[in-house]
């Protein structure tokens, strides 16, 4: 499912970022069950998720014009941690505005109030059971990819 659409098409993609290979997993498919999701980009941790945004190492060749309708984000990353990553996309001028939903299994309440003030639009815990987790990611999906209007990013 993994896909970067040309700049002249409307897919609108979803960038996930998940190490967790199990979660990663479930992610995706409870996406294509779903079927809101047209293009579901994967990074494995926070430096990938960083090159894919600002299209540097391995994504240098990849369209600085497409930014994903929304990037769901773990906490807990290798090599830079989501909150990181999260800081870095709300100080550059190119993803400020760019959707963000923390995807986590973290029930620390300092993660939640961190997510918020670092700018997160919306915290969701991941449900341990599949079905609630299958329906928790068609909601987020069809809100992020069908309902949301997101700002232009030359704003």
């Amino acid at each position: 499912m993994n896909c970067t659409p040309p700049a002249t098409t409307e897919i609108k993609t979803i960038l996930l970022v998940e190490d967790n290979p199990d979660d990663r997993e479930l992610a995706l498919c409870a996406l294509q069950n779903s079927r809101v999701a047209n293009c579901v980009d994967v990074a494995v941790d926070g430096v990938e998720a960083l090159d894919y945004l600002f299209c540097t190492g391995r994504h240098s060749g990849r369209s600085h014009l497409l930014f994903p309708a929304v990037v769901l984000l773990d906490i807990k990353l290798p090599k830079i941690d989501g909150l990181e990553v999260l800081r870095r996309i709300r100080a550059d001028e190119r993803t400020k505005f760019q959707p963000v939903v923390i995807l986590t299994s973290s029930r620390e309440e300092q993660d939640l109030i961190a997510g918020y003030r670092l700018g997160a639009n919306s915290y969701i815990r991941k449900p341990v059971d599949f079905e609630k987790f299958n329906e928790a990611i068609r909601q987020l999906g069809l809100y992020w990819l069908v309902m949301n209007e997101p700002p232009p990013h030359d704003v």
